[in-house]
C-alpha cells in the first residue's frame, strides 16, 4: 500500500468501508470475465490513458508490470491511443508511463 499516493491512503484511513467495497467491486469485475490478467491490465491502462488519469495511468503501469506485461507492450498501448485520443495526450501519459518505467 506504500505505492498508493498520499491522498488515497488517507481516504482509506478515513473511509475504510468505502475503501473496501471498492476494492471488493474491482476484484468482483476482475473475475467475471475470460480475459486474463495481462491483457485486462492493459485495456485498464488504455483507459486511464483516453481519460487523461495521471495516477490511473501510473497504477495501472505499475500493475500491467506486475502481471507480467513487458515495457513494449506498454509503449504499445500507448501507441494505440494517438489515434483515438490525440497526439497530445498521448505524449502527457507517455511521461507518465515513463515515472513508473524509469523508476523499475
Amino acid at each position: 500500500m506504500n505505492q498508493l499516493p498520499a491522498p488515497f491512503r488517507r481516504f482509506i484511513e478515513q473511509f475504510p468501508e468505502v475503501a473496501d467495497a471498492y476494492s471488493n467491486l474491482g476484484k468482483a469485475t476482475h473475475e467475471q470475465g475470460p480475459l486474463d490478467a495481462p491483457t485486462r491490465q492493459l485495456i485498464k491502462l488504455g483507459m486511464a490513458i483516453a481519460s487523461g488519469r495521471e495516477g490511473a495511468v501510473h497504477a495501472h503501469t505499475r500493475r500491467a508490470l506486475e502481471v507480467g506485461v513487458t515495457a513494449e507492450q506498454i509503449y504499445h498501448c500507448l501507441l494505440l491511443a494517438i489515434t483515438s485520443v490525440g497526439f497530445p495526450a498521448t505524449v502527457a501519459a507517455y511521461t507518465w508511463i515513463n515515472d513508473i518505467l524509469d523508476a523499475q
